[in-house]
């Protein structure tokens, strides 16, 4: 089993940046594809990104591309997510999740989540 917990997420401003953190053990980890998911509120979860087990992979939703950059270190089991240029769209609950599948990328083990608040 995988523990995720991630760590990052606050309250910025239109056009602001943040950068998420989700720091995992098990040891399963390095061998996993990893991702990111949101929740907004009234809203169903959705997938946001993915990075392949080496970071040499990665997968984007449209509405974050070129805004959003996914990265791993696997020396630190680490999965970051850092966004820029965020728009009061991107609040939600942004959760770190281990794939079971790539495409489309679904996740099998969660964190809790992280909130992230967009102010107009």
């Amino acid at each position: 089993q995988v523990q995720l917990v991630e760590s990052g997420g606050g309250l910025v401003q239109t056009g602001g940046s943040l950068r998420l953190s989700c720091a995992a053990s098990g040891r399963t980890y390095s061998a996993s594809s990893m991702g990111w998911f949101r929740q907004a509120p009234g809203k169903e979860r959705e997938f946001v990104s993915a990075i392949n087990w080496s970071g040499g992979a990665t997968l984007y939703a449209d509405s974050v591309k070129g805004r959003f950059t996914i990265s791993r270190d696997n020396s630190n089991d680490t999965v970051n997510l850092q966004m820029n240029s965020l728009q009061p769209e991107d609040t939600a609950v942004y959760y770190c999740a281990v794939l079971k599948t790539w495409l489309p990328a679904q996740g099998l083990y969660w964190g809790k989540g992280t909130l992230v608040t967009v102010s107009s």
